[in-house]
């Protein structure tokens, strides 16, 4: 199971916000697939991401390129967020091209990723969906947060960060930009969208 299948969100929103990523499978392939990892890295970099990382090491707004490439290991995840469905399909035709051996999962909207699976030549292996939040709801945040603090599978993105965010915004203080980065960097793996965190913020105002 991925990490970012929890994004909430609205099928327009959603529609700009993709994961690309690989891993081994610990029992299977993990022995030197370190190498395979920064390839695929490699591969992927070409395509300007809006952010990426590996939770071995750390996001692009939280520390460097050579860092998150030289830290990939057998165990790594390496992550790519993409806001452009045509640039997904790209990386998804050179990684086919590739044929690295190690998993690649596209996280995004289920019926955008089968279409851009399929102009690759790939069919779609597996298909997960999130069970959705059972419980106590009343105590969750706000929908408009929460749209924003699950792009963060781990949940390191705090709602009281989010709303500060805002209130940064609101008094001049934080441009979207700024502020979309900001909320992104808590996030280790690199998966948080901080181009789609502006336009969540926009609403606010």
């Amino acid at each position: 199971m991925t990490h970012t299948l929890h994004r909430q969100g609205t099928q327009e929103n959603l529609g700009e916000d993709f994961v690309v990523f690989t891993m081994s499978a610990k029992t299977v392939n993990a022995k030197g697939s370190g190498e395979k990892m920064r390839r695929f890295f490699e591969i992927v970099e070409k395509y300007k991401g809006v952010n990426y990382g590996d939770m071995k090491t750390g996001n692009i707004l939280n520390t460097d390129r050579d860092t998150i490439h030289d830290g990939i290991r057998d165990t790594s995840i390496v992550h790519f967020v993409f806001t452009d469905k045509a640039v997904v399909g790209k990386v998804l035709d050179e990684l086919s091209e590739a044929e690295l051996g190690t998993s690649v999962v596209v996280s995004g909207l289920v019926e955008e990723t089968d279409r851009l699976c399929k102009q690759a030549g790939l069919s779609m292996h597996t298909v997960e969906f999130s069970g959705g939040v059972h419980g106590k709801l009343e105590l969750l945040p706000e929908k408009g947060v929460l749209e924003i603090t699950t792009m963060c599978g781990h949940g390191m993105v705090a709602s009281n960060l989010v709303r500060e965010m805002v209130r940064q915004i609101k008094k001049g203080k934080k441009s979207l930009e700024a502020a979309g980065i900001e909320l992104a960097k808590p996030c280790q793996c690199g998966v948080f969208n901080p181009k789609r965190a502006e336009a969540l913020l926009e609403k606010f105002l």
